[in-house]
Order: C-alpha cells, then sequence, then structure tokens
C-alpha cells in the first residue's frame, strides 16, 4: 500500500520520512496517476483544511478515490466544531484533569506530533486525542474554569511546527511510518479491512469472546481482514471499509458515535445510527408497531398525566419500561394498583415518556434473528427459574438466567418468523433481534433489537460457523456493491 505524504509545496516541507513519497496537492489533484492508485495511505499535512480549499480537497477526493487520508474529511468537519468537540472528548473528561492538573495558567496549549508530545507527562493525553482526531499535526487549546476543558482542537501547518521541534517530529513521524509498513503489508493481501467494536471487559457485550474468533474465521476466509477495536479507536475509523459493532448500543454512547463516524466515511456498518435510534426507544417502537398494525401486547405511552389509565386500561398485572431499557434492565413488572403509581413516577424522572403494556405470561419467548431482511436463526429464551424474565438479578447484582433452545428457522413457527420479519423490515435491513410471544395461535412482538446477541453455543448451535459466514457474506456483498457503485 503506497504512503504519500500531502503538502502544499514539497521544497518548504521541511520533513525527510522514509518510505513515504511527498507529493504537491495540486498534482494528487489533477493527475491521473494518483487518482488511479489502489489501497493508497494518504497523510495530509496541507497548510490548511479550509472548506474548499486544496487541503480539503486532498481528504476528499482521497475519500472518493478509495484512499485513506488521515485527517479523513470527517475529522477535518468535526475539528471546526465546538460542540462535536467537547462531545467527543467526554470520555476523556477524566484524563484531562489528571494531565494538566499542575498547570497553574487558566489557558494550556497542547501541540501533538503523530499521537506524541515533548514532554512525557502528556504522552497520554496526546495519544488519546490523537485517536479522537487523527491528524498528522494537532493543537489542542485548553481553559480552565470550575475544571479543564478542551475548548478547541485544530491542525498545526507543517511551516508553523517550531525549529526546536524538528528533530522530535521527525523521530515521532519515521517511528509512525514505520510501525504502519508493518500493518499496512499485512493487510495488502485482503480486500476489505473489517473492524469489529468489542469490549472483552464489559459484562453486556454482544459476543463473548469464542464468537467473535469465529467472526473473525469467517471474515478471513471470505478475504477480509480483520482487527478488534475499542472505544478509543474513534479516530482511526477511516482506515476500514466496514464496522461490526458487538457491544451493547445506546443513543448517548459511543457505540452511537462510532456508527455515526463510520457511516459520514462510507464504510459499510452494522448497526447504522438510524437502526441503533430506532430500535434503543421503547416509545418509537410502540408508534411504529402500531402505526403498521404489527401485533403487540395491549400498550399505553404513559405521561405524567395519564398514569391513572394504566390498570383500566392494561389490567394487572402490567409491564412498565423505561425507554431505553436493555437486558431486562429499567423493566418492572406491577403486581397492585397502589404500586403503580410510585413505580411510573420513578420512571417518568427519567423520561417524559414511558411504555406501559399487559402482562402475558409464556414460559419462553422467541428470539428471531434476521439479517438483510431474512432470518437467520430461531432461539426460545425460557424464564429464568421462579422469575417472570429470562434474566433473574437478585438483591446482590447477582444474575442467573433461563436455558437456551436454538431451532432451525424452519421448524419456528410460521406465523412467529413471518410477524418478526414485518417488524424488523420497518427498522431497515441490520441485524436484529426480535423478541414475540406467543400465546395460543396468536404470535406479539415485544420489541426489536439491534445489535443481537449472539453467543458461541446459543445462537448458532444449529447453524455453527455457517451462521458467522453468512453474516460475513453480507458484509462482504455490501463491499463489492459500494466498489462497484451499485445503491444498498
Amino acid at each position: 500500500m503506497p504512503i504519500l505524504i500531502v503538502v502544499d509545496d514539497p521544497e518548504q516541507w521541511p520533513l525527510a520520512v522514509g518510505g513515504a513519497e511527498v507529493v504537491p496537492a495540486r498534482s494528487y489533484l489533477v493527475e491521473a496517476r494518483y487518482a488511479d492508485l489502489p489501497a493508497t495511505k494518504v497523510f495530509n499535512c496541507c497548510r490548511s483544511y479550509r472548506y474548499q480549499s486544496e487541503g480539503y480537497y486532498v481528504s476528499l477526493l482521497a475519500g472518493a478515490r478509495g484512499h485513506k487520508p488521515i485527517p479523513s474529511i470527517s475529522t477535518i468537519q468535526d475539528m471546526k466544531s465546538p460542540s462535536i468537540t467537547r462531545l467527543m472528548s467526554d470520555d476523556l473528561e477524566e484524563l484531562i484533569q489528571k494531565s494538566l492538573e499542575g498547570v497553574r495558567a487558566r489557558k494550556f496549549t497542547l501541540s501533538i506530533y503523530f499521537g506524541e508530545n515533548l514532554e512525557e507527562k502528556y504522552e497520554r493525553l496526546s495519544s488519546q486525542l490523537f485517536k479522537l482526531f487523527q491528524a498528522p499535526f494537532l493543537r489542542a487549546q485548553f481553559l480552565r474554569t470550575d475544571q479543564w476543558d478542551l475548548q478547541s482542537i485544530s491542525p498545526i501547518p507543517a511551516n508553523d511546527i517550531p525549529d526546536e521541534h524538528h528533530d522530535f517530529v521527525m523521530q515521532v513521524a519515521s517511528e509512525y511510518f514505520a510501525a504502519r509498513r508493518f500493518s499496512v503489508e499485512r493487510q495488502a493481501i485482503h480486500r476489505y479491512d473489517l473492524a469489529i467494536l468489542y469490549d472483552p471487559k464489559s459484562k453486556e457485550w454482544a459476543s463473548d469472546e469464542p464468537a467473535i474468533k469465529r467472526f473473525v474465521k469467517a471474515a478471513t476466509a471470505l478475504d477480509m481482514d480483520t482487527e478488534i477495536i475499542d472505544r478509543e479507536d474513534l479516530g482511526r475509523i477511516a482506515e476500514f471499509d466496514a464496522l461490526f459493532i458487538r457491544e451493547t448500543t445506546a443513543v448517548n454512547h459511543h457505540t452511537y458515535r462510532f456508527s455515526r463516524r463510520a457511516v459520514a466515511e462510507g464504510l459499510v456498518v452494522v448497526d447504522s445510527p438510524e437502526s441503533i435510534l430506532r430500535c434503543c426507544n421503547k416509545v418509537y417502537l410502540a408508534e411504529l408497531l402500531d402505526h403498521h398494525e404489527i401485533p403487540t401486547p395491549k400498550t399505553l405511552i404513559v405521561h405524567r398525566d395519564n398514569v391513572d389509565d394504566i390498570v383500566p386500561q392494561l389490567g394487572l398485572p402490567c409491564i412498565l419500561k423505561q425507554p431505553d431499557s436493555s437486558f431486562s434492565q429499567g423493566v418492572v413488572k406491577v403486581d397492585c394498583q397502589a404500586d403503580v403509581g410510585p413505580q411510573a413516577a420513578a420512571l417518568l424522572e427519567k423520561s417524559d415518556l414511558v411504555v406501559a403494556q399487559e402482562f402475558l405470561a409464556t414460559p419462553f419467548d422467541w428470539r428471531i434473528g434476521v439479517f438483510d431482511r431474512k432470518p437467520l436463526y430461531a432461539c426460545r429464551y425460557y424464564m429464568a427459574r421462579q422469575h417472570w424474565q429470562i434474566i433473574h438479578r437478585d438483591d446482590n447484582n447477582q444474575e442467573s438466567y433461563g436455558r437456551v433452545k436454538t431451532l432451525p428457522v424452519e421448524l419456528a413457527p410460521v406465523a412467529v418468523v413471518r410477524t418478526a420479519l414485518k417488524a424488523a423490515n420497518l427498522i431497515g435491513d441490520g441485524l436484529y433481534g426480535v423478541d414475540l410471544k406467543q400465546v395460543g395461535r396468536k404470535c406479539y412482538v415485544i420489541e426489536v433489537n439491534d445489535n443481537p446477541t449472539i453467543q458461541a453455543g446459543f445462537e448458532d448451535a444449529v447453524l455453527k460457523d455457517e451462521l458467522y459466514r453468512r453474516i460475513m457474506e453480507v458484509f462482504l456483498q455490501r463491499l463489492e456493491r459500494r466498489r462497484l457503485g451499485i445503491p444498498s
């Protein structure tokens, strides 16, 4: 994979880096030999990324050519927005305070060269900011009021680098390119690069480690190189062709930021920001399913003025749901009328609208896995022992689970599979887990989950390795369509 360093004027470029070709911005933009280069890494070191400047067009056209620009056009736009800058730095708040606690001035400027700073005490903060805003040379401005806040982050023009920093910059640039060459040579044998967002330390992952390994194996067999990334790798998204999120998602969460950034960079993404938004709010889902006449348990959208309507409309017992609940948390079963008001009030403290549903007692819930608008697997999730949910958390927050029985999709009731597909297709063409209850001959959609659990030995019990291959095949098909310019 060729490495280009694109600059305004090579004669004024102060650094020489082995293994990389220094190219004038104008040449990169207009000469066909650069446009036709395959799989090229482009380090945009122009003086300005101002809108419609040459520096701006270098990153813009690099993306259109299938090259990997640093910074990407999304990073350039993010650096211009104070609100996005502050939002993206939220996860670094503790590190910022710790790194700058010894600074006495009210303002502080941090110069970052390929993720490094001259002073070792700022090394970790520099590295993390570089991961969020990948540009060769960065200037981060901090302001202290009650605490330190990142006010802005912007590129440093190469000719603005102080002379006394040149030796250090050459050293870290050479080390950076030397480290990247091994990675680039390793990946060059594959057609596409897939990132899997996964945190093995989290208790609420969407796949366990054996399942992740099987996803990697399936992707490799289809000529896709796979890298496991974590929440600190947001700024690296432009390096990949596709993103597969295997962490529990939420809108006010790094998973949503990853999904949005990946879509902005033109990656194939599962699941999309739209899927996360739609599935993570049960108020939206209730309205959507009702509007399209998909059968659900009797449902009431609850606000502060209609709490008294819950029991007359739904009866007892009933279920109250926090709109963004997941893994059975934020969902309560109310058995007596005296508890309805207090339980609803507690949920309404967090959201102006909550969901109330009639309680349907069944020994298990159906889970139909759907991907690319096709059924993928069918499971019965049985209720935890002596509990009304599939997960039981005791007073010590210890968890117990009901058993899981996986069936071939063709052996699941036709009405269950058909209803699940109708519900999932209202969300999109992503990877969904549709939960349903079957009462007699009728089936009811409980919810549609984006990013559903796929755990080794459970959801893959029937298809085994074939399950992972089918999912990776959809990624490959979408990548090929994107390469050919075919609309999804």
